[in-house]
């Protein structure tokens, strides 16, 4: 999305970004990689996210991935702004059972009012395991 880069400034912000966000710390998410309009994050699958057919739980995979489009957008924002979700479409390709699961997202286009993002999540092996679109709005700091 942008050719800039962060500093170390912005990026330290970010990654404490994540690291107060309690539902990523209860699932693992890692921060991989981080640009303006691009976020990779991970997560290790562990048996308490699988459900009964012994394959991790969509849920799993959407908070992933909605983690990862969320911090693709984190860095294009205006001190001043958040963003919330508006939908999220996953397409589910292939069951995850162990290993490391990588979430890469991207912006496909930031507008005065909605962002528009893609995802691509990978399973241990690097095969392409679901693909998602997703919108957000962007929305005035909360106050304090």
């Amino acid at each position: 999305m942008s050719a800039s880069k962060l500093t170390d400034t912005e990026r330290k912000r970010i990654e404490d970004a994540l690291a107060t966000v309690p539902f990523a710390k209860l699932l693992g998410i890692k921060l991989e990689a981080i640009e303006p309009g691009d976020a990779t994050l991970s997560l290790q699958i562990r048996d308490d996210f699988r459900q009964n057919a012994g394959v991790v739980h969509g849920g799993v995979i959407a908070s992933l991935i909605d983690s990862a489009t969320a911090f693709a957008i984190l860095p294009l924002l205006n001190p001043e702004e958040r963003t919330t979700t508006v939908d999220l479409t996953i397409s589910y390709l292939r069951p995850l059972v162990a290993g490391v699961i990588v979430a890469r997202a991207k912006v496909v286009r930031a507008g005065k009012r909605i962002i528009a993002t893609s995802a691509e999540l990978f399973d241990g092996d690097g095969k392409l395991a679901a693909t998602a679109l997703s919108t957000y709005i962007r929305l005035p700091k909360k106050p304090e």
